[in-house]
């Protein structure tokens, strides 16, 4: 049998006491009320007294239903604070990699910026400059270092004249085409140099290694002294440098032979200078000099007879 749909609550012992302790609570609820009202109305210190007491029983109890209240409103917040956050800190690092590209290209334009200025210098105070030439490639890793101009014969540009940068010698150039030129470095084993030692003068071969550096050795006597940080220019002999342009820098002490650092690197280059062949006044030779020196002996002769001979005929 199916059970009633309006079943009043005397049927059920619980919704008796349910009812029972609502309507004790309502009159409970009113009687308080009615007595506060009174309270506040015909004593109002002692009503302050009575609410100063509520306060501090409701007051912890409302703290806490107000955290859980901003804490479960402030989910979607924190949700999208964080998103928005992740955001914000992508596109930051994205600006941050734009600005660090950016620096290290204008960096790299300041480099070559003062490696042309220092180049233009160089050729401003060495009018006997051919041209000056973008170094294309360097054999870095090979035992024969050789490198190549974007300038070939069509800029003047002829097999033998020696190439240098604004720190220093690199090489010579040994082949030509109408716009390229092949440079063997200084540092190539088949390349030789005479230098000289700037402290001193002392005259010395620089040979190339094959491994990027130079080997130093007396060109006048044996046991020579070589002290770390002794400088070495060209020296201006055989005809193809022109002095004083900075080759190497010994790099540790030794004795005959130095191991020497060049002073221009020619992987760290952009631009070079190609000049033209230094070739020094030849001496003058033994027989050239008594030679005019007859010439200057013979003409007084000629003149002083001449002068006896219309002496003569004058009278």
């Amino acid at each position: 049998m199916a059970p009633q749909r309006n079943r009043r609550p005397g049927f059920s012992r619980r919704a008796q006491y349910g009812l029972f302790l609502g309507y004790v609570a309502a009159v409970g609820g009113a009687l308080i009320g009615a007595g506060l009202l009174l309270l506040s109305t015909f004593n109002p210190p002692a009503f302050a007294v009575v609410r100063g007491v509520f306060s501090e029983l409701t007051t912890p109890v409302s703290s806490v239903f107000a955290w859980a209240r901003r804490s479960v409103t402030g989910v979607p917040e924190g949700v999208s604070g964080h998103f928005n956050v992740r955001a914000e800190n992508a596109r930051l690092r994205k600006e941050l990699e734009d600005q660090a590209t950016l620096v290290q290209r204008a960096r790299t334009l300041t480099r070559e910026n003062r490696r042309l200025r220092a180049l233009l210098q160089l050729r401003e105070a060495n009018p006997e400059s051919v041209v000056a030439a973008r170094l294309v490639s360097s054999t870095a890793s090979s035992t024969r270092r050789y490198a190549t101009l974007n300038a070939g014969s069509w800029q003047g540009v002829r097999s033998g004249q020696p190439v240098r940068g604004p720190d220093g010698l690199i090489g010579q150039v040994i082949e030509t085409s109408p716009n390229t030129a092949r440079v063997l470095l200084i540092v190539d084993p088949e390349s030789i140099v005479p230098v000289r030692r700037m402290s001193d003068g002392l005259p010395a071969i620089a040979a190339g290694r094959g491994d990027g550096l130079l080997d130093i050795r007396s060109a006048s006597i044996a046991n020579v002294p070589f002290r770390a940080g002794d400088t070495f220019v060209t020296s201006g002999t055989g005809g193809i440098y022109s002095p004083n342009i900075p080759v190497a820098r010994v790099i540790r002490d030794a004795r005959d032979i130095a191991i020497a650092q060049p002073e221009a690197n020619p992987d760290g280059l952009d631009y070079a200078l190609v000049q033209e062949t230094f070739l020094p006044a030849p001496p003058a030779s033994p027989a050239d000099g008594e030679a005019e020196a007859s010439n200057e002996s013979e003409a007084p002769e000629e003149d002083s007879a001449g002068g006896n001979v219309s002496g003569a005929e004058g009278p």
